[in-house]
């Protein structure tokens, strides 16, 4: 059985048979409709965010496969700030501004995805990617927001979830 897999970033629930799948499908005499149909109905929760996706196809039966991954943090931050596009230029203002509750929404959403350990950390991670796109965290610098969890200051807000 030879298995030929094609890596893509669609937007949730709305893939297309134009590029990047419909190029690469067209060769392997698949269903292309059904597969897109595949695709948009396995990445539906994820609508307005793009999102990585696997198309494993196997060459003799035609049999497919999807597998959809996490999306990028940036993308999830962009979503839960209401923004479309992060900060372009190092020194252009900030774009958006989350609460902190929103940012740790957005690393349990990625647990799976991150190398931290614990809600903390991976918190921390995250917060360096507002940094990244332009988001401030609470009116304030994520940096600084950064220090404060590391004095413990927003340890109410981890609960349990703060260990694993």
């Amino acid at each position: 059985m030879t298995k030929t897999t094609i890596d893509a970033m669609v937007e949730g629930g709305a893939a297309s048979a134009g590029p990047p799948l419909g190029p690469a499908l067209g060769p392997l005499g698949v269903d292309i409709g059904a597969v897109i149909e595949k695709i948009n109905e396995a990445t539906k929760d994820y609508k307005g965010i793009k999102i990585p996706v696997k198309v494993i196809i196997e060459k003799d039966t035609k049999e497919i496969e999807i597998e959809v991954g996490s999306p990028p943090t940036s993308e999830l931050l962009k979503k839960e700030a209401g923004i479309e596009k992060g900060r372009v230029e190092k020194d252009q203002e900030d774009v958006g501004d989350l609460t902190l509750e929103q940012v740790i929404k957005v690393a349990k959403a990625k647990k799976s995805g991150i190398l931290g350990k614990g809600l903390k950390n991976i918190t921390k991670e995250v917060l360096g990617s507002c940094v990244s796109i332009g988001l401030t965290c609470n009116g304030k610098s994520p940096k600084e927001v950064i220090k404060e969890i590391n004095n413990g200051a927003h340890d109410s807000l981890f609960g349990e979830w703060w260990y694993w």
